[in-house]
Formats: structure tokens, sequence, C-alpha cells
């Protein structure tokens, strides 16, 4: 019985969450990945929707967070996000030498960011800190 409700309100909450309206993001967030330097517009990858995972990997970290960690390993084929025209993408506060070290340990494939240096995760509320203000 808890359970049928529990579903039921995650199914409610999942319809709110759909209903949200999308919204303009004026700022060009600069990010670093393994060509270089690029923009949120190229995550999209000439694609119309974009799925960000705020991978928590705090700068000061040699590690990047366990939960966060188990669910990239159980990522497999995302190949049904391209037919569905949506591009899939890592970011991380850590700078990149980071973040490409434990990639190339864990034997990843997924694209990943570094956002170091940005307000990006401030400004979408993927990381908290009481000394950074961050956009509404």
């Amino acid at each position: 019985m808890r359970e049928k409700e529990l579903t039921r309100q995650y199914d409610l909450l999942a319809s709110a969450r759909r209903g949200l309206p999308m919204v303009r993001v004026d700022r060009d967030y600069i990010f670093e990945g393994p060509s270089g330097k690029y923009r949120l517009v190229d995550l999209f990858e000439d694609r119309l929707q974009l799925i960000v995972y705020h991978f928590m990997f705090d700068p000061a970290w040699e590690k990047g967070c366990p939960a966060c960690t188990r669910y990239v390993d159980a990522l497999r084929d995302l190949s049904m996000l391209t037919r569905r025209n949506t591009a899939f993408a890592l970011i991380s506060r850590a700078p990149f030498p980071k973040l490409e070290t434990y990639q190339k340990e864990r034997r990843w494939d997924r694209l990943w960011g570094s956002s170091f240096g940005s307000d990006f995760n401030y400004d979408f509320r993927a990381a908290l800190d009481e000394k950074i203000p961050t956009v509404h």
C-alpha cells in the first residue's frame, strides 16, 4: 500500500517536472574537456535537448563522489537519447586533469567536462557554498 502511494507521488513529481518551462540561458559558460575549451551550447552536439549530470567532484578531492561513480558505472547504452535528439554530458567542478585521470582509471568514455573556475554548478544549484551567491 505504501509503495503504491510512493509511486503515485513520484509520478506526480515527474509530471510537474515535465511541466516546467524551458528557460533561456544567457551566460556563456566555458568548460574544459579532452579537446580543450568549449561552451555550454557545444555540449548539445547539434541536438535539441541536453541532459547534464552534475557529477560531484570537488576541486580539492582526488576521487569522485562514490555515489556518482556508481551511477556512471551503471550507465550503459545511451543511444536512445540520440534517437530522441538529446545529448548527455557529465560536468564537475574539479579541474580537468583530475577528471581525466579518474575517467581513465574508471574506463569511462562519456563526455565529461570541468566547470572549474565557473559559476555553472552554482548557478544551477548543483553546488552550494554560502560564500557564493546563486543566479535565479
